[in-house]
């Protein structure tokens, strides 16, 4: 994809702070997007605020599984940019539990994270996305969503509700000239994920470059055709 097929459009990464966001908020830049980069803290990493240099939007202290506080950031970005083109869902967590060790407070954590944070980005967005003349929106599943190991029912059972968030999204806006897709990676090359599973052969895992990659794919004029689908970016685990 070249710069010119983007240039002027805004894409919004949530979950720009963390280290997925920081990676798909400069592979977007290189793609020909504006950026406004959504993040849970207060502050950007001061790093990030370099990288993407002074016409990315960064915006901190954005409690997305707050209804409220959604609406308010996108209403910011539109404000800032004028438009929004396409959404990068990527604010989540996770928490590995045993089911029979868990607690309902630890199923509320997750599907707060996953499932509402998603929803009320989405809700607030599509105001906008609505009037772009190609819509994109992009979230974040996980390939555990298919098929959860020990451990990944919680955090599984919510990544499968974004999933069927993207199914119905997908067709309550298939006449809005917006389009809903997902990503699945299986584990991310991420400084945490190393230091949790030191023994394991990282090469093998999805390299954040390329799961951005597979989501701006997505998010691009070219991808017109595609609409509720499930993209497994497993690596080679």
């Amino acid at each position: 994809m070249k710069a010119e097929e983007t240039s002027g459009r805004v894409a919004v990464i949530t979950g720009g702070f963390g280290a997925l966001g920081q990676v798909v908020a400069a592979a977007a830049i290189e793609h020909g997007f504006h950026v406004a980069v959504l993040g849970h803290t207060a502050e950007p990493p001061a790093s990030l605020a370099r990288g993407l240099g002074p016409n990315a939007f960064l915006l901190g202290g954005v409690d997305l599984a707050d209804e409220a506080a959604a609406t308010t950031a996108m209403k910011a970005v539109v404000s800032r940019f004028g438009r929004t083109d396409a959404l990068l869902n990527i604010a989540g967590g996770f928490r590995w539990i045993k089911i029979e060790d868990s607690h309902s407070a630890d199923l509320e954590l997750l599907f707060r994270m996953n499932v509402q944070t998603a929803a009320n980005a989405i809700r607030a967005a599509l105001p906008a996305l609505k009037k772009s003349p190609a819509g994109r929106i992009v979230n974040v599943g996980a390939l555990a969503a298919e098929k959860a190991a020990a451990g990944m029912g919680p955090y599984a059972a919510s990544k499968a509700a974004v999933l069927r968030l993207t199914e119905a999204l997908a067709e309550e806006l298939k006449d809005a000239g917006v389009t809903v897709n997902a990503v699945l990676p299986s584990i991310i090359d991420t400084a945490q994920n190393r230091a949790d599973m030191p023994k394991a052969d990282f090469s093998r895992w999805v390299a954040p470059g390329d799961l951005a990659e597979a989501m701006l794919f997505l998010a691009s004029e070219k991808a017109r055709a595609i609409t509720g689908a499930r993209i497994a970016v497993p690596g080679r685990v």
